[in-house]
């Protein structure tokens, strides 16, 4: 059955998830502790999220579906700082999104392209948010396209790379499904494709992204693009997309390539267990 498999992403010595339940999250990113919302979270925690708040920094309370406001448990906490992974560093701060700019799940993924990427590779990352995986392929010396319409991550995603001491990553401020257009048109492949897709979102000019509807095209478009060989890696974490649709899309589109389904887990500190949607790795 397709995926019939977990795969558990880890912490690392910069991040742990402490402990999760009653809809919220507990996670140490280097020396702050943050509290943020986490719709997967329905069963109870270890500890109380009243015990959380003696040791978190930030508390991110929702106000809106999407939107909301942090809250200081500790004076003088930072807004911005900065965590390691392996030899990459990352900025992260707080946004109005409850995210901090980085996917610490991800961090499967960021192995994968560390262990699988080389100097000879294209690099393609769409939807590539603040360029974590772009940094990694990049410490790679891989020829790297980094693709996300949303400026103001852009300029993050290069403050990334910069402080990392790397350069010459590709920056592409555009909507992904009309760059991978382009790019089967021009008859430009790559050897390395990363897709983490949101369920729904705009584009530059306001095009309209919604994953059930405009994921098969994407991943045509992938999939011509895509080097003899070369390896694709899918998030998706949406809950209108089913995995069954999924797996017949995956195996319409790319029917004659090696294909691993995952669901995508992380285990707390407090052993509990966090799903993180599913995870789609294709070799060409």
């Amino acid at each position: 059955m397709p995926f019939d498999q977990k795969i558990f992403t880890t912490g690392w010595d910069d991040y742990e998830l402490i402990d999760v339940g009653g809809l919220k999250k507990l996670e140490r990113w280097g020396d702050l502790i943050t509290i943020r919302p986490e719709s997967q979270a329905y069963f109870k925690s270890k500890k109380s999220h009243k015990e959380w708040r003696e040791i978190a920094n930030w508390e991110f309370k929702l106000s809106h579906k999407k939107n909301g406001e942090w809250f200081c448990l500790k004076q003088n906490s930072p807004k911005e700082w900065t965590i390691n992974y392996n030899s990459l560093v990352f900025n992260l701060k707080l946004t109005k999104f409850k995210h901090l700019g980085l996917f610490p799940e991800q961090k499967c993924n960021w192995d994968y392209i560390l262990n699988n990427t080389t100097n000879k590779h294209s690099f393609l990352n769409l939807f590539a948010y603040t360029g974590a995986a772009s940094c990694a392929a990049k410490s790679k010396r891989a020829k790297v396209y980094h693709v996300d319409s949303v400026k103001q991550i852009v300029s993050w995603a290069n403050k990334n790379m910069m402080s990392n001491g790397l350069s010459s990553i590709y920056w592409v401020n555009e909507d992904a499904l009309k760059f991978a257009k382009r790019e089967e048109k021009r008859k430009h492949t790559h050897d390395c494709i990363i897709l983490d897709p949101p369920a729904w979102g705009y584009g530059v000019k306001k095009e309209r992204w919604k994953l059930e509807t405009l994921l098969e095209e994407l991943l045509l478009c992938c999939e011509k693009i895509l080097k003899k060989n070369g390896y694709l890696i899918l998030n998706t974490y949406s809950p209108s997309l089913d995995k069954k649709q999924l797996y017949q899309t995956i195996k319409h589109v790319f029917p004659n390539s090696k294909t691993s389904f995952f669901e995508l887990w992380m285990k707390s500190s407090s052993n509990k267990e966090l799903y993180f949607g599913n995870l789609v790795r294709i070799i060409k």
